[in-house]
């Protein structure tokens, strides 16, 4: 790996941790999306967005901080319209301002457009250096913004036809959700990294309507139906004279992300087709098969070893114990703490449950460790609590290389297992014993029989082509 810097680059980052939502014909559009990005909001918590159209014109709201806290009732009264899209960002480095929110909206030769996107072009540097030497000017240090401008420059005359000229020169990982005056258009990149399922919602009048987001939670809530998922290499348009579905490209190997069923979906989702919950208990039966131990009582890191620790219970007969408690309300703290509060930052966030844990032998369950200091953290406290014996499991393999398709992982000079063995992180994080989930059984909890996932994360082997500035990473072979 280059020791090239991520301040370096001309984007505020190379990993957009984001969720995407869109719909078509319901006349409470803007209070629709609203609700759906209200249930994607662990998929972003910096800023979001929503724009919506009333036939003739966008309108659009994007502001820093949570969907509940930006969208009020008189905010949504500003959106009005039958159709619109939204978006929920998070992002870990660089620029964190109003001119990275979305989506991004833009007034060209195709009319009024906005869009909205979930993962990462690979080849942005290039591109937008190409646009800006051709003339372009950039509002945003977004990936994103690069998309808006090959489509205003495109010589097509349709907006289906710009986008499809557009998605043609991006690399990469994307969902995309765009919003014209009288449409929605949605595409997915040709490997399928992100989600995009497609839900239906039934209305009095007998017109259903059309929705689309990185997760079916989001379905749940407004009461629609999942049907599918857009199609790697697809391209959806829906508008006044019905839904088309295309492929703009040819479908490349499938590379469905498997950190989504890993950590980063709800586990009340369907993601890829399969229910995450349903996955991530596998990981622990399968984990709890591979790496037994003798212990009193089974304990998940909050919230997204749960599921996992509820497999591990029930395969090894130990029983779980909510013995770590997460404080679902901690924001940014503005408390400079003394050096004689330890481990502060994980403190406000969990909480351990003394009584069910002195004493004890504890198999400590969570998704994943990228940097080890949070884990040592944990670790810690359980014994601060007073545990005996704290057994770290882990329910998928070593992170050993950065991703470059949408999750935020980073460089991997930073990743604890690419530079440490299992048993010199074991002594880092002090735990009595630590142990992964194998990739064989990560495949096996996410029903991979096809080879249609990506586990680049923990193989370093990238399914295409990775740029980063002046270096190309031509690492293939995801699987």
């Amino acid at each position: 790996m280059s020791d090239l810097k991520e301040e370096d680059l001309p984007f505020d980052k190379l990993h957009e941790e984001c969720g995407v939502f869109a719909l078509y014909g319901h006349p409470e559009a803007s209070n629709l999306v609203y609700l759906g990005l209200y249930a994607l909001q662990h998929r972003g918590q910096e800023s979001a967005g929503i724009a919506t159209s009333d036939g003739h014109k966008i309108y659009s709201v994007r502001k820093m901080g949570h969907v509940a806290e930006i969208f009020t009732p008189d905010v949504l009264n500003q959106l009005p319209g039958n159709l619109g899209i939204g978006h929920t960002r998070y992002s870990t480095a660089g620029d964190t301002s109003l001119r990275n929110a979305q989506p991004l909206s833009v007034a060209c030769n195709k009319g009024q457009v906005a869009v909205a996107h979930n993962g990462n072009f690979t080849n942005a540097i290039e591109l937008r250096r190409e646009l800006e030497e051709d003339g372009s000017i950039f509002q945003s240090t977004s990936d994103t913004e690069v998309v808006l401008h090959l489509v205003a420059r495109s010589r097509e005359r349709t907006l289906s036809g710009a986008l499809r000229d557009a998605l043609l020169q991006i690399e990469g990982a994307f969902s995309l959700v765009f919003l014209a005056e009288d449409r929605i258009i949605v595409a997915r990149d040709p490997h399928g990294f992100r989600p995009l399922a497609i839900g239906r919602l039934e209305l009095p009048d007998g017109q259903p309507a059309t929705i689309f987001a990185s997760e079916t939670c989001a379905f749940d809530l407004i009461g629609a139906t999942y049907v599918g998922d857009v199609e790697p290499g697809e391209m959806v348009i829906i508008g006044p004279e019905g839904m088309t579905r295309e492929l703009y490209t040819t479908p490349g190997v499938t590379a469905h992300c498997s950190f989504e069923h890993v950590y980063f979906s709800r586990p009340d989702s369907i993601v890829f087709g399969k229910a995450v919950a349903e996955s991530r208990e596998k990981m622990g039966r399968l984990l709890a098969i591979e790496h037994p131990v003798e212990a009193d009582v089974v304990v998940p890191v909050p919230d997204s070893g749960v599921a996992a620790a509820i497999g591990y219970a029930a395969e090894s007969g130990i029983p779980y114990k909510q013995a770590l408690i997460r404080n679902h309300y901690v924001g940014r703290t503005f408390i400079e703490p003394s050096q004689a509060i330890r481990d502060f930052g994980v403190k406000l966030k969990l909480n351990p449950v003394r009584h069910l844990l002195e004493g004890k032998r504890v198999v400590l369950v969570d998704d994943s460790i990228v940097r080890g200091t949070t884990s040592r953290k944990i670790v810690r406290m359980m014994r601060n609590a007073g545990a005996r014996e704290v057994h770290l499991r882990i329910s998928c393999p070593p992170t050993i290389s950065p991703c470059y398709y949408g999750v935020d992982t980073p460089t991997q000079r930073e990743l604890i297992a690419a530079n440490n063995t299992i048993e010199q992180i074991r002594e880092y994080v002090e735990a009595d014993s630590l142990a992964y989930l194998s990739l064989e059984s990560l495949r096996d909890s996410v029903d991979d029989t096809n080879g249609r996932f990506c586990y680049s994360c923990y193989t370093g082997r990238y399914p295409t082509l990775v740029q980063i500035d002046e270096i190309v990473l031509a690492k293939t072979g995801c699987c």
